[in-house]
C-alpha cells in the first residue's frame, strides 16, 4: 500500500463513494485512503496459482474465492483491504457488493515494499474479523508461506512452509503441493 500524495480525512462513506468513481483502487484505513499499486508479474502469478488451485477445491460447495478486486471490510465503517485472495464461506457474504465481510482466510502475497505492513498493521485489522481462521503471507522472492492459524484457545500460532512442503489451509480442508504455489513463476535470484 503505497499513500497517495493528497493527505485528508475521509469519512467511510465517503471513501466508499469517492473509491467507486477511482479508476485505481484504493485501501482505506483510518481516515485516509490509499492507491494500491502494481504488483510485479511473479507477484501475479503466485496469486492466480492459488485462485485456480482453491477455486477448483471449493467448487459446489458454499465458499466463494474472490482475487485482489474483491474488497474486505473490517466493519461497515472501515478500514477496508484489498487482499489477494480470499475464501469467504459465509451465506451473508454471497449477496455481498462492495465489500465482503466474513472471510475465514485472507491471503497477501508479499513485496519489499509492502512485508512489514501486511505483517503488522494490516494482520491486526484482519484479527479483528470474527469469521477469520487463516491469514496466510506467500513469498514473491522465494519460495515462502507463512500461515497464521486461529486454534482452538483463539491464539494466533504460526506454520512456516518452504520449498517441497505441503500446504495445509485447514479453514477450507484443502491441501496441496507448496511448490504449485510457483509453477512458472521465476523468483529473482
Amino acid at each position: 500500500m503505497i499513500a497517495s500524495p493528497e493527505k485528508h480525512y475521509m469519512a467511510p462513506a465517503a471513501y466508499l463513494e469517492w473509491e467507486a468513481q477511482q479508476e485505481l483502487r484504493y485501501e482505506y484505513a483510518e481516515g485516509e485512503a490509499y492507491a494500491m499499486t502494481g504488483g510485479t508479474i511473479p507477484h501475479n502469478a503466485i496469486a492466480i496459482n492459488l485462485i485456480a488451485a482453491l477455486r477448483n477445491h471449493v467448487r459446489g460447495g458454499p465458499c466463494r474465492v474472490l482475487g485482489s478486486d474483491a474488497k474486505v471490510a473490517i466493519t461497515e465503517q472501515g478500514p477496508f483491504f484489498y487482499p489477494d485472495v480470499l475464501v469467504t464461506c459465509d451465506e451473508r457474504d454471497r449477496r455481498a457488493i462492495k465489500f465482503v465481510q466474513f472471510p475465514c482466510l485472507v491471503v497477501e502475497v508479499l513485496s519489499q515494499t509492502t512485508e512489514a505492513y501486511d505483517r503488522g498493521a494490516k494482520f491486526r485489522q484482519y484479527r479483528r474479523l470474527e469469521s477469520l481462521r487463516e491469514y496466510a503471507l506467500i513469498s514473491s522472492d522465494q519460495m515462502s508461506v507463512d500461515i497464521f492459524r486461529l486454534n482452538e484457545h483463539s491464539k494466533w500460532e504460526l506454520t512456516p512452509y518452504s520449498a517441497g512442503d505441503t500446504i495445509q489451509l485447514t479453514s477450507v480442508d484443502f491441501e496441496f503441493p507448496g511448490d504449485l504455489l510457483y509453477e512458472e513463476v521465476e523468483l529473482p535470484t
